[in-house]
């Protein structure tokens, strides 16, 4: 994968690799440390079967689920800022996708994920359009009268 995907592959404290993916999704930024483990999910520090609402918990569940047994021998640290709840929640599953992807090397799984969505390896680059003078937003207009 190219560089912009995985920041850093480095040693932890006990000599362990670990990866760091990032994903983004509208303003959220999502940053997944994935290491050597049982299978620990964490989101901003809380265990994933605590985050709220439960839409947001089965959007980041999602490439856990396609990576099946692979999901239970890494532990996954996400820290995310910035956007809503469901930007945030996209932008968490977006990098757990890329750095299991990097982390196993797996053509295979890269491959389910395309299929499955192609959101979760690729981001979405839609953004917000900046408002304009003498509107309301990006394209309203107040209704002129040429009589």
């Amino acid at each position: 994968m190219s560089s912009s995907v995985v920041e850093n592959t480095s040693s932890g404290n006990n000599g362990t690799k670990v990866i760091v993916a990032t994903g983004k999704r509208k303003t959220a930024i999502a940053r997944a440390y994935i290491r050597p483990g049982i299978g620990r999910v964490w989101i901003n520090r809380k265990p994933l079967p605590l985050v709220e609402p439960e839409i947001a918990r089965l959007t980041i569940m999602e490439p856990l689920v396609l990576a099946g047994e692979k999901a239970l021998k890494v532990d996954i640290e996400v820290k995310v800022r910035g956007g809503g709840f469901m930007g945030q929640a996209e932008a968490a599953r977006t990098a757990i996708a890329k750095g299991l992807v990097e982390f196993f090397k797996d053509e295979d799984l890269k491959r389910k994920f395309l299929e499955y969505d192609r959101s979760l390896l690729i981001p979405d680059v839609r953004r917000k359009e900046p408002k304009k003078p003498l509107g309301r937003g990006a394209r309203k207009k107040r209704q002129t009268s040429y009589r």
